[in-house]
Formats: C-alpha cells, structure tokens, sequence
C-alpha cells in the first residue's frame, strides 16, 4: 500500500511541480521517487531475507536486510544532493510559482506521507531496515510541510527565493535524519555489534556462568538487521553438557536478544589456541 500511494504522489507533484514551476514541489517529487525506490529495496529484501540457507550462501539471504537500509541511505544521499543544486541554480535565478496548486498537492503528500510512515512506526525500533523507511515517510511529510508553508509565504510577500530557500532547509534536514540511517547500516555491513548490545555485559554473563574459568575469541555480529550471532570460546577445565550449552544460548537470547550463539569448550586453559590473544581475529 505505502509503495503504490508514493507512487502515485511521485507522479502528482513532478506533473504539478512542472506545470507550477516549482523547484520545491519537484525537489518533494525526487524526494519521494528515492522513497518508493528504498520501500521497493527493503520490500524485496524482507523477502529475500526468508529463503531457506543454501549452497555458499550459509545463512541464506537474511544480510541483504543490511544492503537494503545501506542502500535507502544512499538513495537519499543521492536524492538530497540533486535538489539541492537545483535549489541553488534556482536561487540565482527565481521564477514566478503557482503557490495555490503547490500547496494543495503538497497538502495531499503531507497526508499520504504521514499515513504510510505511521505504517512503519511500531517496528522501527527493533529493525535498522524498518527504521530506514519510516525515516523516509517522515522525512516526507516534513518535506511536503515545508512545501505547504513557502507556498502560502510566497502568496503572501511575493518572494521567490523562498521556493529554493525552502528547498535548500528540506536538504539540511533530509541529511540530519539520514546520518543515524547511514552509520548504522555500515556499522553492520562491516560486521559491528548492533546498536545496544553491551558486550562488556556479555563477557561477564559467560564469565559467571557454572564451570567457566576463562573466555577468549569473542564475536557478536548481525546476520539480518533483526537477527544477531555470537561465537565464543569457553575454557572450562571439568568440561560442559549438551544441558549448559543450550541453557547458555537459551539465556543470551532472553537477555541480549543474540539468537544464533555458537560456543567451542576448552577444557585445558594452557592448550595453546591460536585464537586466544586478543588481538587476533
């Protein structure tokens, strides 16, 4: 629903922003063009990201979740830099804007924008992926507010620099709410520990546990933007149960929400892993 209502909002505002001769109204319509791109790129990856592990590709397709939320933030990135020197050509130059026709499209992109971010709010807090198109609806819904408003000033005072002036602020902001987006994502496409996982608490939760003496090799990474993994070495010198082992991975994902833990029993603390220094990967 969210990706044909911004499909047919692009097409509004780029034929009325045209017709109008407003840079804003065109800036909203590029704006929302990389917004229907990005709902397409994470729509195709929640699906991807269901295929079952096969061949080379060990655990399946979940981390194209990560691609999809790098590749919204590019879009915008990409999106923001052509209106903005489109803003600045027209800043040179200002040009007369049907402000009536501005504002009633816009209002309609405020409307559509608004409802289609509300669809992605409940899960934004949980997926960098879902995260990254609700920041796009809202970031259009500001985007089209904006536009609302420079229209109604321009009737108002006449000023035609307000058209790019606005379109200029709408690129300040789009880049402000996409830097959050753009760390995260690489962040977990270089294989980073997900935002709020505290590894200091994870070291000590397994450092505590029954039988443990010591712990090396250490990795917490994400496998989807949901989805997160650990392996770890445990030297535990009287040995583990198949019991411990699952009551561990049962307890890291109750606590750290870590689903796919691996761990590897030592039982000789001098037994010479390769692994052990810290500053080994």
């Amino acid at each position: 629903m969210g990706i044909s209502l911004n499909t047919v909002l692009v097409v509004a505002e780029a034929v009325y922003g045209y017709i109008g001769n407003s840079t804003a109204l065109l800036a909203d319509a590029g704006h929302n063009l990389s917004d229907v791109l990005g709902l397409v790129v994470a729509w195709g990856a929640s699906i991807a990201a269901r295929r079952a592990p096969s061949g080379r590709f060990t655990y399946g397709f979940r981390t194209s979740t990560i691609l999809a939320a790098l590749a919204n933030a590019v879009f915008l990135l990409v999106a923001t830099g052509a209106i903005g020197w489109e803003a600045i050509l027209r800043l040179r130059e200002p040009e007369p804007v049907a402000g009536v026709t501005v504002m009633v499209v816009a209002g309609i992109g405020i409307l559509i924008n608004g409802f289609t971010a509300l669809l992605f709010a409940r899960g934004r807090k949980d997926d960098i992926n879902i995260e990254g198109a609700y920041l796009h609806m809202a970031a259009d819904a500001a985007v089209s507010l904006g536009v609302v408003v420079s229209a109604a000033l321009i009737i108002w005072t006449g000023w035609l620099w307000l058209d790019p002036v606005t379109s200029l602020v709408i690129c300040a902001t789009i880049l402000w709410s996409t830097t959050s987006l753009l760390r995260g994502s690489i962040d977990m496409s270089m294989a980073a520990a997900p935002r709020g996982t505290d590894l200091t608490a994870i070291k000590l939760f397994l450092l505590e546990r029954p039988g443990v003496s010591a712990i090396h090799d250490l990795h917490v990474w994400p496998i989807s933007t949901t989805e997160t993994a650990l392996t770890c070495h445990l030297v535990m010198p009287n040995g583990a149960g198949d019991a411990f082992l699952m009551e561990t991975a049962q307890q890291l994902k109750a606590s750290y929400r870590i689903g796919h833990t691996t761990l590897q029993v030592e039982t000789q603390p001098d037994n010479g892993c390769a692994l052990a220094p810290d500053d080994v990967v």
